[in-house]
C-alpha cells in the first residue's frame, strides 16, 4: 500500500477497473508512481552504463576492426543515452501535467485518452484516434 497526497493505493489497484471519475485522485497517483518508477529505472540504467561501459571503453585498439567495433558500440550507447535523456524529459513534463490536472487528456481534442493507452504509454499526449490521424498525415506529407 502506497500513500501520497492523502491517497492510498493498494498493490492490486488497476485504473481500468476503477469505475470512478476519469483521472480521479487514485488514477493520478497510480500514473504518478508509474512515471516516477520509470524515470528512476532510466536514471539507474544510465548511471550504470556511464560507470561500467562508457568510462571503461577503450577506443584506442591496435586492430582497426576492433577499434571500429568499439567506436560503433560507443556511438550506439551514446545515442541510446540521448534517447533516454529525452524520454526522462518527457516523463518530467508528464508529471508536471499530472500536477496541473491536465494529464490523461488528448492535446489535440481535449478528450480523455483511454486508460489502456495510458497504461501502455504513460507519456501519451494524444488519444489513439488522434495519434493515428497524426501518423497518416506524416505518411502523406513525407
Amino acid at each position: 500500500m502506497t500513500t501520497s497526497n492523502s491517497v492510498t493505493l493498494t498493490p492490486d489497484y488497476d485504473p481500468e477497473n476503477d469505475k470512478g471519475e476519469f483521472m480521479n485522485p487514485l488514477m493520478k497517483e497510480y500514473f504518478r508512481q508509474q512515471l516516477i518508477s520509470w524515470r528512476e529505472d532510466l536514471l539507474r540504467e544510465s548511471e550504470s552504463t556511464i560507470q561500467d561501459t562508457l568510462q571503461s571503453t577503450e577506443l584506442q585498439k591496435p586492430d582497426i576492426a576492433d577499434r571500429a567495433a568499439a567506436e560503433t558500440d560507443h556511438a550506439l550507447e551514446l545515442r541510446t543515452r540521448d534517447r533516454e535523456r529525452k524520454l526522462i524529459s518527457k516523463i518530467n513534463s508528464t508529471i508536471a501535467k499530472l500536477n496541473d490536472d491536465e494529464y490523461g487528456y488528448c492535446d489535440e481534442t481535449g478528450e480523455p485518452i483511454s486508460i489502456g493507452r495510458l497504461k501502455a504509454r504513460p507519456i501519451a499526449t494524444l488519444s489513439l484516434e488522434a495519434q493515428e490521424r497524426h501518423e497518416r498525415m506524416e505518411k502523406t506529407q513525407a
